[in-house]
């Protein structure tokens, strides 16, 4: 453990944003980081008064992220920020993140990672040129019973994976909320911010992260189907994708915003040879494991059962048994382990594997190359589509 907090700036996330508060509540929730400053709106007047309501210093409010860069670059090591997180949308995280790097600062930036595969390509390059860490909000790749699923499905006990269903269901794209003043709704559908996808850019890529981290295993081809199901909106809001994987598996991912009723219906199923796992993110503590001879079981989170569920589970529980925890506890996952990851690193200490455990640039880079491989085999009628990157 470092005898100090990490020092965090922030880009964008300002007055009334919502993911930013979010960031800012994971990064605070193991008292190992503090905000010491942050460019929290492209609106000078807005980044100010955010600055002031989150009461930090004056002097660090600053207007933009390149005045930010500049200012705390020149700063003594034991008062610089050690690392910036970028909660802007899709299209302004490339340069931010790029600049931060330049001036040898860490980075954690919301997902997608950039506007394109050519920037998360450019982005790679600089992190490995500049040996600094990056972190990627793949949220639910934080929590415990994931973290099981996956050191189960590793451990052999399924057998060779054969079959993975993964779906993402969320109703709250209904309707025209872009025109109704839907703040999350504009951008998000918008081309110029979003990019070339909107439903599965925004939550497809969330399931295909989770396909992938769970399983162990690469997409390696997909047959992708997308839909624009209400009138007016620019980019899609439904879709479906036939999957391909290493090792002959094969599997389904759906992904849907305008199932109405629906709240944030994510649910990931694995089958092997010898049985088979299931979890769902409305009910986080509970990983269910099915077998082809005997009973099935049932693994919660934070049971009095340590001895059951792999360290990279108990790592990341907070909390006894019967206590949910949730979207807000893997997200601080996902900050506690960078965070520690990082202090073993400026200490020149040796990190723990469960600490490395948090999703990098390599995992941005199969993002994107996930929004354009999907969005080309539409195009293509629905063709098979091999994964390039």
């Amino acid at each position: 453990m470092s005898n100090r907090k990490l020092r965090m700036g922030m880009i964008g996330g300002g007055k009334d944003a919502f993911i930013g508060a979010i960031h800012r509540i994971a990064a605070n929730m193991d008292g190992q980081i503090e905000l010491v400053c942050g460019a929290l709106s492209m609106h000078p007047d807005v980044a100010q008064e955010s600055g002031r309501m989150l009461y930090l210093p004056e002097d660090r409010i600053y207007n933009t992220y390149d005045e930010m860069f500049k200012a705390e670059a020149q700063k003594l090591a034991d008062e610089r920020m050690d690392f910036v997180t970028i909660v802007t949308p899709n299209f302004a995280h490339f340069a931010p993140a790029m600049q931060a790097l330049e001036n040898g600062f860490n980075v954690v930036v919301e997902k997608p990672v950039t506007f394109t595969l050519e920037e998360a390509q450019q982005l790679k390059a600089k992190v490995e040129e500049t040996g600094l860490m990056l972190l990627l909000t793949h949220t639910y790749a934080g929590y415990p019973m994931i973290k099981e699923a996956r050191q189960l499905v590793k451990s052999g006990k399924l057998g060779k994976v054969r079959k993975i269903y993964v779906e993402y269901i969320q109703g709250w794209l209904s309707r025209l909320s872009e025109r109704e003043g839907n703040a999350q709704a504009s951008w998000r559908t918008d081309p110029k911010k979003s990019g070339k996808s909107g439903c599965m850019g925004d939550i497809g890529t969330h399931a295909a992260h989770l396909a992938e981290y769970v399983s162990g295993l690469k997409i390696t081809e997909l047959n992708a189907s997308l839909n624009i199901v209400v009138d007016g909106r620019m980019l899609d809001d439904d879709g479906a994708v036939l999957l391909r994987f290493e090792e002959g598996a094969t599997g389904t991912l759906m992904a849907s915003q305008i199932a109405a009723g629906e709240e944030n219906a994510l649910k990931i199923r694995v089958y092997g040879e010898n049985g088979s796992l299931e979890w769902q993110q409305m009910e986080p503590n509970t990983l269910t494991i099915k077998w082809l001879d005997k009973p099935a079981e049932t693994l919660r989170a934070g049971s009095n059962y340590t001895d059951r569920l792999s360290s990279y589970a108990t790592h990341n529980c907070r909390t006894p048994g019967g206590h949910p925890e949730g979207y807000l506890e893997a997200f601080g996952n996902l900050y506690r382990n960078f965070a520690l990851a990082l202090s073993a690193k400026i200490e020149g200490k040796e990190a723990k594997p469960e600490w490395l455990d948090f999703p990098s640039i390599d995992d941005g880079i199969r993002g994107m190359a996930f929004i354009n491989n999907v969005v080309a085999s539409n195009a293509s009628n629905e063709k098979w589509t091999k994964y390039t990157i």
